[in-house]
């Protein structure tokens, strides 16, 4: 893992691709929609047809795990979950009981800031509809919220929720594990340089040919701006921010997509976090729990954990850096 932080530059992208046509045209690169975000893949081949076909492979995975885990697919597993798992243990996939046993481990990690259960009052909020639920329709929602009603037994490779209104989400999940089997895919292809990106979250391979890659922290209240650039090789990154998915309700509160789930409210105590580490599944899940417990908590936790680091926008845009971050580079600001 290598990392750094250097002078951000106004309209900087979240990494910059050469493109194919470029004096070096073993690079190849491909973007998607899928998961309700912006799929990409940038890589180095000397064989273009191993590049594309590796491309393509990753593209094929995040539709598969699009397919298997997206809540709003009536078909998938994630959503026979939510429907049956209150009446009955619900058979998983290997896949998905790995994923579930994580969360829990992660949830049990942060005492709970992390917890896919959110989701019993998540489905409550439409923020393009500016639609949040009552007082009192949180706090019955919120009685469903808690990661110990998933009963996951490993005997039988089921899942079962202890109380009905318990509801799971893997928003803030799926994605690092999506980066994740991309870079292996890569790897598998022969690939030795690449970064497979899915919204926030990234995982990068290798560097791009003798220089890192640069992955640049928004700055989450001046769109197009960035505060912090990253040099990257063989890493994940996952970012978390309050400007993602939000509106200003009535009485001038944001309220994003990021939930704390002993609140069922948007947590506003910082603005973005953004993790670094070895996986994106650690990355993903640790960007949510450091956003949800606050910046002194948060820190905490990620000094905890051997080669995980975090840069934190906190409440009043000013930046915070993990121990590991100010002993590489000293930081830069915007």
């Amino acid at each position: 893992m290598m990392f750094g932080i250097s002078t951000p530059r106004a309209q900087r992208p979240a990494f910059a691709p050469r493109s194919a046509a470029s004096a070096d045209s073993g690079w190849l690169s491909g973007e998607e929609a899928i998961m309700g975000t912006a799929v990409s893949v940038e890589l180095w081949s000397a064989d273009r047809a191993r590049g594309e076909a590796a491309i393509a492979a990753v593209m094929t995975d995040m539709h598969r795990i699009d397919h298997a885990m997206s809540p709003h697919k009536p078909e998938s597993e994630l959503s026979r979950i939510n429907r049956d798992a209150a009446t009955r243990a619900v058979p998983l996939s290997d896949e998905m009981y790995a994923l579930v046993a994580r969360a829990i481990a992660f949830s049990e990690l942060s005492e709970g800031a992390f917890d896919i259960t959110y989701a019993s009052v998540g489905h409550l909020y439409d923020y393009r509809q500016r639609i949040k639920p009552s007082d009192e329709a949180l706090a019955e929602a919120r009685a469903a919220i808690g990661y110990r009603h998933l009963q996951l037994d490993r005997a039988t490779r089921s899942l079962r929720f202890a109380r009905p209104g318990v509801r799971i989400d893997l928003g803030g999940f799926a994605k690092g594990h999506a980066v994740d089997r991309g870079a292996a895919i890569l790897r598998q292809h022969g690939i030795k340089n690449g970064i497979v990106t899915a919204g926030g979250d990234s995982h990068v391979l290798g560097d791009r040919r003798g220089r890192p890659w640069t992955i640049a922290i928004a700055d989450p209240r001046r769109p197009g701006e960035v505060v912090a650039v990253l040099p990257l090789e063989d890493t994940a990154i996952s970012t978390s921010g309050d400007y993602e998915r939000f509106f200003i309700d009535d009485d001038g509160r944001r309220c994003h997509h990021l939930i704390d789930p002993k609140t069922g409210r948007s947590p506003s105590s910082v603005r973005s976090v953004t993790i670094l580490a070895d996986d994106g599944l650690t990355t993903e899940a640790l960007s949510k729990t450091v956003f949800v417990s606050g910046l002194e908590k948060g820190l905490r936790l990620i000094e905890s954990q051997e080669g995980v680091d975090a840069v934190v926008v906190d409440a009043t845009g000013e930046l915070h850096y993990s121990g590991g971050l100010l002993a590489g580079a000293a930081p830069a600001r915007a």
